[in-house]
This record gives C-alpha cells, sequence and structure tokens, in this order.
C-alpha cells in the first residue's frame, strides 16, 4: 500500500481493526478481536478483506499495517557489512536508542522530537488520514546503528511534501552508511509521488548542514534566533531538495 492512497474501508468494522492495528504498530489478533469487541468471524472476514487489499499483513503472528517500502539491502565498505532495510515494529527501541545518542552528540532538534513522539506512541510506523511516518534502519549485526525518517501529512495542500530526519551512530560513520539511508528515504519519497523533502537544523550543528549540503540540499531559509539551546539564542537553516 502505498502512504499517498486513500484510507477507505467500505464497513465501520473494517475501519476499526486497521486503525487499531494502525496505532498499536503491531497486535496479536486474538488482542485486537477482544479489544474491539467484533465477534470472531466478522473479525476474521475482516481481516481477510485487509489483507486482500493490502492494508494490513500478518508476520510471526501478529497484524501490522501494509506499507510497500522495498527490500533489504547489503553493503560492504571496508570491512564492514550493514544491511539497510525498511523499519520494524520490533525496531522501536532500537530506533530511539540511536536518535537519543546522536542527538546527546550534535544538537538535532527535530530528531530529538521524532524520538519522543515514537516513543510516546509506542508505534514505529503510521499511516492514518492525518498523516504518514516511514523509517529504514541501518543495522550491523542486527542492531540498529542509523535510520532515516520521513514524516508526511496528509493535508491536500502539503501532499507533495515530506520531512526527513537521518543520523548515524559516530562510531560507524565514515564508511557511506548515512549517504546510503539519505538515498534510500529520498527514493522511496520519490517513489510515492512526493516532489520535495525537506528539513530543518540548527545553525550550530555544521556536519548536518554540510552533509545535506555534499548531496546536494539547498537551503532555502534561515529563521534567526529560532533556538535557545544552552542559554544561547540558535539560528534555524531550512534546507530541501527537490525530487
Amino acid at each position: 500500500m502505498s502512504p499517498t492512497e486513500t484510507l477507505e474501508f467500505g464497513h465501520a468494522d473494517r475501519k476499526a481493526i486497521y486503525e487499531y492495528v494502525e496505532r498499536h504498530g503491531a497486535v496479536d489478533p486474538d488482542d485486537a478481536q477482544a479489544a474491539l469487541k467484533i465477534d470472531p468471524s466478522g473479525f476474521r472476514h475482516h481481516v481477510a478483506l485487509l489483507k486482500r487489499d493490502d492494508r494490513l499483513e500478518e508476520d510471526d503472528g501478529r497484524l501490522r499495517v501494509t506499507i510497500d517500502a522495498g527490500a533489504e539491502e547489503e553493503y560492504v565498505a571496508e570491512e564492514l557489512e550493514f544491511h539497510i532495510r525498511p523499519a520494524r515494529q520490533e525496531d522501536l527501541s532500537g530506533v530511539v536508542g540511536a536518535i537519543r545518542q546522536v542527538t546527546e552528540e550534535k544538537t538535532y532538534i527535530e530528531a530529538e522530537s521524532v524520538a519522543d513522539e515514537i516513543d510516546h506512541e509506542n508505534a514505529l510506523l503510521r499511516h492514518n488520514e492525518l498523516k504518514s511516518r516511514m523509517f529504514f534502519v541501518a543495522t550491523v549485526e542486527d542492531e540498529v546503528v542509523g535510520w532515516v525518517h520521513l514524516f508526511a501529512p496528509e493535508l491536500e495542500k502539503l501532499s507533495h511534501t515530506a520531512e526527513l530526519t537521518v543520523g548515524v551512530l559516530d562510531e560507524y560513520r565514515g564508511y557511506g552508511i548515512g549517504s546510503h539511508l539519505l538515498s534510500r528515504g529520498l527514493e522511496w519519497a520519490g517513489a510515492n509521488g512526493y516532489e520535495r523533502v525537506y528539513q530543518s537544523v540548527p545553525a550550530s550543528n555544521e556536519d548536518a548542514i554540510a552533509f545535506l549540503e555534499e548531496h546536494d540540499w539547498e537551503t532555502e531559509a534561515i529563521r534567526e534566533d529560532h533556538y535557545k539551546l544552552n542559554g544561547h539564542y540558535v539560528d534555524e537553516v531550512m534546507l530541501a531538495i527537490e525530487l
């Protein structure tokens, strides 16, 4: 299912099942059926239709929202083997940990707010009538070492844009992981109809700005004294790329 696809269900119970799974990230079917108080036969019928329509999928006995995001890719750089793949609900703690570690090292306000949001919601991927949220992760020996996150509002006037954050743990920088993550995220955005991707960072995060500029992002605006960090006012640099 494409994140820009209009959500239509044709039945209130079917919509309720989808929204319950979408809100929780991954759920046991029996738990969902009990929580929603839908009779078992009706529940199985609606789940079957949601699977048929590529709204939901079942993996390891748990229901998840179906989002077409491609396959896992393997890379080797200077004897380091890493993989980049669509994130799963089970990656939530690893993603939150990676974001928090990166934001401790460098000021990255948007990424910090993303970590707070997914930690609070306890759901990594989202696709509902208000927003879509997609993550890809970089892993080394199954441990999350980096991420790229895209957020897209479903408002018609903003439906062509998406916001991106990307980061890699310090000890895994220099292997091209960040570049591969950024490329994967932008590839997904372009394939799903987004025309413009943007992000904002404090002017003090010179490494992030340089990284994006090296990948053809351009500064579109600067908001003076937008942040107050450690008692000092810092400009916000707003960067974007056209797909």
